[in-house]
């Protein structure tokens, strides 16, 4: 007879104090992933340069929405991003809901220069005061010269 043991897979990386965990409390939406770097490693904990991202399948505009399962309140967003090939702009929009995703309110703005391999990684920690959020967009250009580039994520996290 053969001897064997089912092996568990490694736990994910716990979450800092305070910060929602995006896979128990909302729907993630987005307009396209890779194969091999889906959105599921925006949320997977592994942060930082050389963390597992997300990377979208074909090159554009790309949106992700975060849906709520109930109301949320946020006071802060750390967003991060690594591109270790490509010298681009990526421009990203933060917009927030109240009413189910029917109107948005723009809150933050922000452009990331990437020209790796010495410029390949980004970190903004964004502070914000907003209740009752019940949808969070991102909004994605992965150029801002229109090359044909593809957007990327390494992790969004929300306190």
């Amino acid at each position: 007879m053969l001897r064997k043991q089912i092996l568990e897979h490694p736990a994910a990386t716990p979450l800092p104090a305070g910060e929602i965990n995006v896979t128990e409390v909302a729907t993630v939406l987005v307009t396209s992933e890779t194969a091999d770097h889906p959105i599921d490693n925006v949320f997977d904990g592994r942060r930082g340069p050389g963390g597992s991202r997300w990377v979208a399948e074909k090159p554009g505009e790309q949106t992700l929405i975060l849906a709520f399962d109930a109301p949320q309140m946020i006071h802060k967003i750390t967003l991060e991003v690594e591109e270790p090939a490509v010298s681009r702009t990526q421009e990203l929009a933060l917009s927030l809901s109240k009413d189910g995703g029917q109107t948005y309110r723009e809150v933050v703005r922000q452009e990331f220069n990437f020209s790796p391999p010495g410029t390949a990684f980004e970190r903004e920690h964004w502070t914000v005061s907003a209740d009752l959020v019940t949808h969070l967009r991102l909004s994605i250009k992965p150029d801002k010269g229109n090359h044909a580039c593809k957007a990327t994520l390494t992790s969004l996290a929300l306190q």
